[in-house]
C-alpha cells in the first residue's frame, strides 16, 4: 500500500477520548489488566472537578492514547449510530494466546473472530466499553512495546477504531475525499480505509453501516469522540479552513496544553477533532514521572487545594 502524497491527508488516529462511571475503576482496569501507563493525571479542561485520565505507551506518543472522563456514577450508555462503536488495540503476532490466558484469568469475558484476514479478540472494559485486540507487527518506527510488564505480549497502542452509522454517502465523501482516507477494504457492510503516515500505530478507521441501528445513548462504556493527528499548529490551521470551506462547523482551536484542538461532527454525527502532535505530554513532567501528581491547566491553579479535595478517590474500593 503505497503511501497518501496529499500532505493535508490525516496522519492517523491521535487518541480517542471515552466516558466512565467510576475513576478508580478505569484505573485498574487500564494500568492493571491492560497494563497501559497512565500517562497524565489532569482534569476535564471544561469540568475541572471530574478526572481526565490518558492512558498509552511508555510516552504516550500520538497512537496509542486512550483517555477517558470518569463523570462518578453516570449512568450506563449504549454504543450506537453516530459513535465510535469499537476501539482496537494492537498486540504483537502470536500475543494472542497470552491474552485469551490473561483475560481469562481475570474473568473477563470475551469472544474470538477473523476481520479481513486478522484474528481478533473482542471484549468490554468493566463500564461496557467495546475494546479489541488483534495481532499485528509493529510500525516500522514502533519497535518499542506500550508497557514494560511482559514486553513481547504488550499492546503496541491503536490499531483500529470502528464507527457505527446509519449510511454511507456523506461521510465516505468526507473521510476519502477531504480528510485523505484511502479505502483499502470492505466484508459486507464493513469499510476500511488507511491513513496517510503508515510508519506509526493507529492507521486503520472502519465504518459499519447499519440503516436500522438506533442512535448512541451518551453514558458510561460509550465514546465521546475520536482525534486524528497533525503534524503542529499551522497545518492545524489549513485544517480548520478547509473543513470549513466545505460546509462543515469547525470550533475555534482550543488549548488542551497536550495539544492543540479542533472540533466538529461528521456527517453521521460522529464527534471528530484534529489534534496537533506537539507539544506532547511531557511538557510538564519528565518522562519517568508521567502521570504521577495531578497537572492542572494554569486557569485553574488557584482552585487546586478545593479541586484536589472534590476529585474522587483513585483507590478501588
Amino acid at each position: 500500500m503505497a503511501p497518501i502524497n496529499d500532505s493535508m491527508a490525516v496522519a492517523g488516529i491521535h487518541h480517542i477520548t471515552a466516558v466512565a462511571s467510576s475513576a478508580a475503576e478505569n484505573l485498574d482496569f487500564y494500568t492493571g489488566v491492560l497494563q497501559l501507563r497512565l500517562v497524565k493525571k489532569t482534569v476535564n479542561f471544561d469540568d475541572p472537578y471530574t478526572y481526565h485520565l490518558y492512558y498509552g505507551d511508555q510516552t504516550g506518543r500520538p497512537g496509542t492514547i486512550l483517555t477517558f472522563f470518569p463523570w462518578e456514577q453516570v449512568r450506563p450508555g449504549t454504543p450506537g449510530a453516530g459513535s465510535v462503536s469499537a476501539v482496537a488495540f494492537a498486540v504483537p503476532p502470536g500475543a494472542l494466546n497470552h491474552w485469551c490466558d490473561h483475560l481469562t484469568d481475570c474473568r473477563i469475558p470475551f469472544d474470538e473472530t477473523a476481520r479481513f484476514g486478522e484474528n481478533v479478540i473482542h471484549f468490554t472494559d468493566p463500564h461496557g466499553l467495546p475494546l479489541e485486540l488483534v495481532a499485528q507487527p509493529p510500525a516500522r518506527d514502533e519497535q518499542e512495546a506500550s508497557a514494560e510488564p511482559e514486553i513481547e505480549t504488550a499492546i503496541q497502542g491503536f490499531h483500529s477504531a470502528t464507527v457505527l452509522l446509519n449510511r454511507m454517502e456523506d461521510t465516505e465523501a468526507l473521510i476519502a475525499k477531504v480528510m485523505g482516507m484511502v479505502p483499502v477494504g470492505r466484508e459486507g457492510s464493513r469499510y476500511r480505509f488507511a491513513m496517510d503516515d503508515l510508519k506509526s500505530a493507529g492507521q486503520l478507521f472502519d465504518v459499519v453501516i447499519d440503516p436500522s441501528a438506533p442512535p448512541v445513548q451518551p453514558g458510561g462504556g460509550t465514546v465521546h469522540h475520536i482525534a486524528f493527528r497533525t503534524r503542529d499548529s499551522q497545518e492545524q490551521i489549513k485544517w480548520q479552513a478547509k473543513l470549513r470551506d466545505h460546509g462543515l462547523q469547525v470550533t475555534e482551536v482550543r488549548d488542551r496544553k497536550y495539544f492543540q484542538s479542533i472540533y466538529f461532527r461528521e456527517p453521521g454525527g460522529v464527534l471528530f477533532e484534529i489534534a496537533t502532535d506537539p507539544p506532547g505530554f511531557t511538557v510538564d513532567e519528565a518522562p519517568h514521572s508521567l502521570g504521577r501528581d495531578l497537572k492542572l491547566p494554569g486557569q485553574y491553579e488557584p482552585l487546586r487545594t478545593d479541586i484536589k479535595a472534590k476529585l474522587p478517590s483513585l483507590m478501588p474500593d
